[in-house]
């Protein structure tokens, strides 16, 4: 059978996901009445809560006599871990681009990392059908955009098609049938070529693994495409390091194939294809499987490195184990192993002490989704604020700086612009009209004026505006950048809230917590209105005195409190604060409880 090997990539919500549950329906992957939830390769819980794809995934489909594998990769910088080595296996990548929105950052991320490997794009228009969308400029601007990534000639003309991925359509003129997806499906037969692993069929069988994962039956399993050769089931085979050195020697248990979106077992992995092979011990992401006689391990794609730092430690605090049953550091280190052998985007340090751990990565949402799936596996954490990762270069400290991609309403172009340029230090670097109202805004910013910046841009924009940003490159550090400009609300009793108490506190600024819950000694209840911390009592109840009862005064109304997700709670502390983190809630607290401890550091530093 004819074989192709094919990349869905795109930026964040344009549709890929979409696109490939019609092209398994489509293709009769499916039974008749078989039951399939939608966005059927988002099989991650937090990827169908987000919407957004994390973890790239394997599937294959079979048009005419040829099988085409796909794979779908997630959109989103800080899963390019994955991106970069799932590009490996392919050989040609199907681009799918907003007929409204454009390229977009994660499209350039991708793109660049696509184009460098030679591979020859396909160009898919998406939401053709939306009453906004401009498909004559998209595919302008997807062309200078493949122009400024340094494109070769045959890279540059690139077909295209124009497509509504929900409505299951793909058609060579915008005005076209309008019927199914067989433009596409025809057009990546014709202009992907067939694996160049195949000329290599009777050589020694070599393989790289790209993707690690764990079965619960038969354990550890690696993904790869096999370069050269064929392998059985029960063969002998070598694992070798990026370096060289032979790292175990394991026979073969299992050969799993993609078949629609089940695993099939098969026999024997020809050159070309696609595989999950079981049986190794030891053996990871990048490294070499292949012949007992070969010593040469296959190139693998060197890994961007990370740019923040996250530190993970115990749950000290006086509600630690209420919620949760994984609290001690021995159980979070070995859950945080097993991450890093799995993701190579993330790295682990050990503290001096053991009970915290630095956990090193590619961005915020990257750490939030480690931390989500933590806690809702019963871990008990306590986090830090992120920290920028800097490095040194000819005796110059330089700095990780990101471009930010801003779509908002004409109206509230100024205030973004001065806040980034301004207080957070970035360079506008364009800035265009983008149609209906609204403005683009293109700016090159240090990773450290972003954190925390997400919810004061949903505030300054009135919860219209868009923001995307990518890793663009190192510069020299640009100086100090202000941080909160106010102060917190910190508890100074254990107990639980009280209403009438806390109705007193509202006039000192936002509340984060209700009546009748837990708080305890330095736990932060609040922000402050003004620019210093303040302690307060949240269990102060009325006093009752021989005139006044309890209860004649009218019932206590409290403004609803301010409930932050994990990311915005992350964002929003300071260095001397840590973010609580357990299975039922996300508390913010001060990293030193005791206020005597509180002065005497803030005083040594």
């Amino acid at each position: 059978m004819d074989l192709r090997n094919i990349a869905i990539i795109a930026h964040v919500d344009h549709g890929k996901t979409t696109l490939v549950d019609e092209l398994l329906k489509q293709s009769g992957a499916f039974r008749e009445n078989q039951q399939v939830s939608e966005r059927a390769m988002d099989s991650n819980d937090i990827e169908r809560e987000r919407g957004i794809t994390i973890l790239a995934k394997c599937t294959s489909v079979e048009h005419g006599g040829t099988r085409i594998n796909i794979v779908d990769t997630p959109g989103h910088a800080d899963f390019g871990g994955e991106v970069e080595r799932i590009l490996n296996m392919v050989d040609g990548v199907v681009l799918l681009v907003d007929a409204a929105e454009g390229p977009m950052p994660q499209t350039k991320f991708v793109t660049s990392k696509a184009l460098a490997l030679g591979l020859r794009p396909i160009v898919v228009l998406n939401k053709v059908d939306k009453p906004d969308a401009e498909p004559d400029r998209a595919l302008n601007e997807v062309f200078d955009l493949f122009a400024n990534l340094g494109a070769d000639d045959a890279q540059l003309d690139f077909p295209h098609l124009y497509a509504s991925g929900r409505a299951g359509w793909a058609d060579a003129e915008l005005d076209g049938p309008r019927k199914d997806l067989s433009a596409l499906f025809d057009l990546i037969v014709k202009h992907v070529p067939a694996p160049r692993q195949i000329a290599d069929a009777e050589k020694p069988f070599r393989m790289l693994a790209t993707t690690l994962s764990a079965d619960p039956f038969i354990g550890r399993i690696l993904t790869g495409r096999v370069e050269s050769g064929t392998l059985k089931v029960g063969d002998q085979v070598k694992a070798l390091s990026r370096k060289g050195e032979r790292i175990e020697q394991f026979r073969v248990t299992k050969i799993l194939a993609f078949r629609g979106l089940a695993q099939t077992p098969i026999d024997a992995a020809q050159a070309g294809d696609i595989v999950t092979v079981a049986g190794m011990t030891k053996a990871t992401v990048a490294d070499t499987l292949c012949d007992p006689a070969i010593d040469v391990p296959l190139p693998a794609q060197p890994i961007d490195p990370p740019t923040i730092s996250v530190t993970f430690g115990i749950n000290d605090s006086p509600l630690a184990g209420k919620d949760g049953n994984k609290v001690q550091s021995r159980v979070i280190r070995e859950r945080l192993m097993k991450e890093a052998e799995s993701n190579v985007a993330i790295k682990i340090e050990d503290t001096p002490g053991g009970e915290a751990f630095i956990v090193s990565g590619r961005g915020e949402l990257q750490m939030g989704v480690l931390i989500e799936n933590m806690r809702r596996e019963g871990f008990e954490l306590s986090i830090s604020r992120p920290r920028v990762i800097f490095r040194e270069e000819n005796g110059v400290r330089m700095e990780p700086i990101e471009e930010v991609i801003v779509d908002v309403d004409d109206e509230y172009s100024g205030v973004v612009i001065e806040k980034l340029t301004g207080q957070r230090k970035g360079d506008l670097v364009e800035m265009k009209p983008a149609g209906v109202g609204k403005t683009r805004i293109v700016a090159h910013v240090p990773s450290r004026g972003l954190i925390g910046y997400h919810g004061q841009f949903l505030t300054d924009t009135r919860g219209t505006g868009v923001l995307n940003r990518i890793f663009h490159g190192w510069a020299p550090h640009k100086g100090a950048i202000e941080g909160r400009r106010v102060g917190v609300l910190i508890s100074m009793e254990n107990g639980v809230s009280v209403a009438y108490a806390l109705w007193n506190l509202e006039e000192r600024g936002k509340l984060f917590i209700g009546a009748q819950e837990q708080v305890y000694e330095g736990m932060i209840i609040g922000e402050h209105s003004r620019d210093n911390d303040l302690e307060v009592n949240p269990l102060k109840g009325k006093k009752l005195t021989n005139i006044r009862a309890s209860g004649t005064d009218e019932a206590v109304r409290l403004t609803p409190p301010v409930r932050m997700s994990l990311e915005e709670a992350i964002a929003y502390v300071e260095d001397d604060e840590l973010v609580e983190v357990t299975p039922k809630i996300v508390r913010l607290r001060k990293r030193f409880l005791d206020p005597h401890e509180r002065k005497r550091q803030a005083k040594a530093g």
